[in-house]
């Protein structure tokens, strides 16, 4: 059979996505990195209500902006404070911004350098309340710092598609997962959810979830890959389904994997989801393991999203 690349994989759903998408059709509920994609209307609450969240779930970049962009005002502030006071500040030229600036910087980091330093009661009372905040400034970013080093990550790989193929003479919905990084993680275990349109009796329309049971929910120890299966049989959800009543339902399979990382002993968690387009029917994985020249076991990641 034919090897289908991943280039060719993402060019093949990207195809079906431009061809199936209309103006209604719902967007996926996760994003690729797992975040909800939902927008929440009504809720007139500011981010900043909740700035603590916001520190530590905004980017890198972004934080060490903020902090820069704060750290340049407060000093900022200060210089002002030491300025309006007046020739406070010796051996620093009388009304000099910069002098202020750059005495602000290092009585706020406690550096002290010795060349200025404040000769007036009202330099030392500035002096004074900076150095205080200066202190509680240092405690608060490091424990940010710490905070958002110290959350557990997983760098977990799900397959772009998942397909429904014959197993054992059983239609089977398939998706791949993989620990991308080196170490174990324990106890990995596997939900999978079916989302889709539906409209009760009563005309009223709906978002309903179903469980899909797995032929292995759990992993004692996630080193390798991992295809996920789901017999597609009498007792399914999807049992009777084809790609066109898919669509119509806007269907979505919602992929949950949770574990125990051995590095950090922390639990880990990573979420995906496949929409209808994502799904291909009569399809096969192209096979991962191989062996290396003295015989270990070994995994090829360039072939993970193939199909044939």
């Amino acid at each position: 059979m034919k090897l289908l690349s991943k280039r060719f994989v993402r060019r093949l759903i990207g195809r079906q996505q431009s061809q199936e998408s209309t103006p209604s059709a719902p967007q996926r509920m996760l994003d690729e990195k797992g975040h909800a994609n939902v927008v929440r209307m009504g809720i007139e609450r500011s981010p900043w209500d909740d700035l603590y969240y916001l520190l530590l779930t905004i980017s890198w970049s972004r934080f060490f902006a903020l902090t820069m962009l704060l750290y340049g005002v407060v000093n900022t502030l200060f210089a002002l404070f030491y300025l309006v006071g007046g020739d406070n500040l010796a051996n620093a030229q009388p009304g000099s911004f910069w002098d202020a600036f750059f005495f602000s910087v290092q009585t706020m980091a406690t550096i002290g350098y010795g060349a200025i330093s404040p000769k007036t009661f009202y330099g030392n009372v500035v002096v004074s309340i900076e150095a205080m905040l200066g202190l509680l400034g240092v405690a608060v970013i490091t424990g940010l710092a710490f905070a958002r080093l110290a959350r557990p990550t997983a760098r977990i790989l799900f397959s772009r598609v998942a397909i429904i193929a014959q197993y054992n003479g059983v239609p089977t919905l398939m998706f791949r997962t993989a620990n991308q990084r080196g170490n174990q993680i324990l106890e990995a275990r596997l939900w999978v959810f079916l989302v889709r349109d539906e409209v009760t009796e009563e005309g009223q329309s709906i978002r309903r979830f179903y469980d899909l049971s797995l032929s292995r929910q759990l992993s004692p120890v996630f080193n390798l890959t991992w295809t996920a299966m789901h017999p597609i049989d009498e007792n399914s959800p999807l049992y009777g389904e084809t790609p066109e009543s898919l669509r119509d339902r806007a269907t979505e399979i919602v992929v949950s994997l949770t574990g125990i990382d051995e590095t950090v002993a922390q639990t880990v968690h990573a979420r995906y989801s496949y929409l209808t387009q994502e799904i291909l029917w009569d399809m096969q994985f192209a096979d991962l393991l191989t062996q290396t020249s003295d015989g270990r076991r070994a995994i090829d990641f360039t072939r993970f999203h193939d199909v044939l």
